[in-house]
């Protein structure tokens, strides 16, 4: 079995934001129980900006931007941070591995299969692969969401059988957490909306909320990984989740995984169709799109319906942006109404000298798009 456990920043920070090691030393001593039951973790791990946050605290130098302040915490932080993992799991004789990534190393199909590479290589060899945002050198319009999109794309990039979101509050709730009558969602099927559910605003430490991840949830589990929303401040809990993702991964139903009343999560239940490796690299690339290709009402309904179809040439209206061959490019049907991505066959030069005409060579295949409606 194969799992990623992303900790968030509000799991391993305190109160007044400096990093909390009696909670890490407790997540690495639950790993660690995870690894001697023949498990491999991923773990994403935040908390380079709490680190550094508190290691210069008394620091005086001149005032800092939002940016400058990120790069110097993160660099400083993500040393120690990294050093502390490697003193706590070293107790337990695991050795692990730092893995700093941005989201542009996502952006082209042979970066994305050298990290993979780089990864499958560390889990042969016993290491956990510690991973992080590289904070020190991304730049805002290129940065990942928050680490909970990071964690979505490493579960699909490797294979997963599980991703773990560990955030401080138990799951995804019909209200606020703290209101009263307010009930946690156990399970969340395929395509459910949950809008109506999930405040917008961020939460404590972290750049993300709620909404981020159920959306990131939601595609991952699209993609047939079951995806946990868990409350990482509960003493072992992912002692206590192990069970539960060992009889999901064993084919037991969610109804009888209802009956597990003591350990709260929201699971977002899997899908059940098989995906390429290379469809679920499209599906988390929309924020590589290169151009944009606008699709008459035929292509649009032709692509969203229940029949595998590509794009051809014929069904394009106008292409915009500077883009080569292979790039990732987004669909826009004839409304304005973004649809989907796909990898283009053409460059952009090529693909408007044969926009509209008959007979010419698919322009975005089939193998190689994903659908906003969730078709994969």
């Amino acid at each position: 079995m194969r799992i990623t456990i992303k900790v968030g920043s509000n799991v391993l920070t305190r109160g007044d934001g400096s990093l909390d090691v009696t909670r890490m030393s407790s997540l690495v001593d639950q790993i660690s129980d995870l690894r001697s039951r023949g498990v491999e973790v991923l773990l994403v791990s935040s908390g380079a900006m709490a680190s550094g946050r508190s290691e210069l605290r008394g620091l005086r130098c001149r005032k800092l931007d939002s940016v400058e302040e990120r790069q110097l915490y993160s660099a400083v932080g993500q040393a120690k941070l990294i050093n502390r993992y490697f003193d706590l799991f070293r107790e337990h004789g695991i050795v692990v591995g730092q893995v700093l990534t941005m989201k542009e190393n996502f952006s082209s199909r042979s970066l994305y299969l050298n990290q993979r590479h780089c990864m499958s290589v560390m889990l042969e060899g016993g290491v956990i692969p510690i991973i992080n945002e590289n904070d020190t050198v991304s730049v805002t319009e290129l940065m990942f969401t928050d680490n909970d999109e990071l964690s979505g794309l490493i579960s699909t990039m490797m294979g997963c059988d599980a991703l773990v979101i560990l955030s401080n509050i138990d799951g995804v709730f019909t209200g606020s957490p703290s209101a009263s009558g307010s009930e946690l969602i156990r399970f969340v099927e395929s395509g459910k909306d949950l809008s109506e559910y999930i405040m917008s605003e961020k939460s404590g430490f972290g750049r993300g909320g709620m909404h981020t991840k159920s959306g990131i949830a939601q595609k991952v589990a699209q993609e047939g990984i079951p995806v946990f929303i868990a409350n990482g401040k509960r003493d072992d809990i992912l002692t206590q989740l192990f069970p539960v993702i060992k009889r999901l991964c064993d084919g037991i139903r969610a109804d009888e995984l209802a009956k597990t009343d003591d350990v709260p999560f929201t699971l977002f239940l899997p899908s059940l169709d098989s995906v390429s490796s290379v469809k679920k690299w499209i599906a988390h690339s929309d924020g590589f799109s290169k151009g944009t290709l606008y699709l008459n009402s035929g292509a649009s309904s032709a692509l969203l319906g229940d029949d595998a179809a590509s794009l051809l040439p014929i069904g394009i209206t106008k292409v915009d942006g500077d883009f080569e061959r292979h790039d990732i490019v987004s669909l826009v049907d004839a409304n304005g109404k973004k649809i989907g991505v796909g990898r283009s066959e053409y460059d952009s030069d090529e693909l408007k000298d044969v926009i509209g005409e008959h007979g010419k060579k698919v322009a975005v295949h089939y193998d190689y798009l994903y659908l906003e409606n969730g078709s994969l």
